[in-house]
């Protein structure tokens, strides 16, 4: 089994930044690929960006690319979502998920692995 742990979401005004970060315990970190999904409220959960197992590979949804920037520490199990220019339509919750490989990235059943979640809020 793995657990996961988001932090660092909490109230923030448009055009602020916030990184966000998923921690990892109980199984070899660096043998999957990670990514970020979001859920609005009244939304479907909606994915954001993910990273494949040494970071050499990234992909971001179009409604965040440019300013959403995701990374990972393998040493620390660690996987970070820097946030910057935000915007009220990035208002959610934001999940980390972990699967076995890139594939259909986008699409939610393929990862095994999810954390609770936690809120970021954009204030206009």
């Amino acid at each position: 089994q793995v657990q996961l742990v988001e932090s660092g979401g909490r109230l923030v005004q448009a055009g602020g930044s916030l990184r966000l970060s998923c921690a990892a315990s109980g199984r070899t970190f660096s043998d999957y690929v990670v990514a970020w999904f979001r859920q609005a409220p009244g939304k479907e959960r909606e994915f954001v960006t993910v990273i494949n197992w040494s970071g050499g590979r990234t992909y971001y949804a179009e409604s965040v690319k440019g300013r959403f920037t995701i990374s990972r520490d393998n040493a620390k199990n660690t996987v970070y979502l820097q946030m910057n220019s935000l915007k009220p339509e990035d208002t959610a919750v934001y999940y980390c998920a972990l699967g076995p490989y890139l594939g259909d990235y986008e699409r939610r059943s393929l990862y095994d692995y999810w954390g609770q979640g936690t809120q970021v809020t954009v204030s206009s």
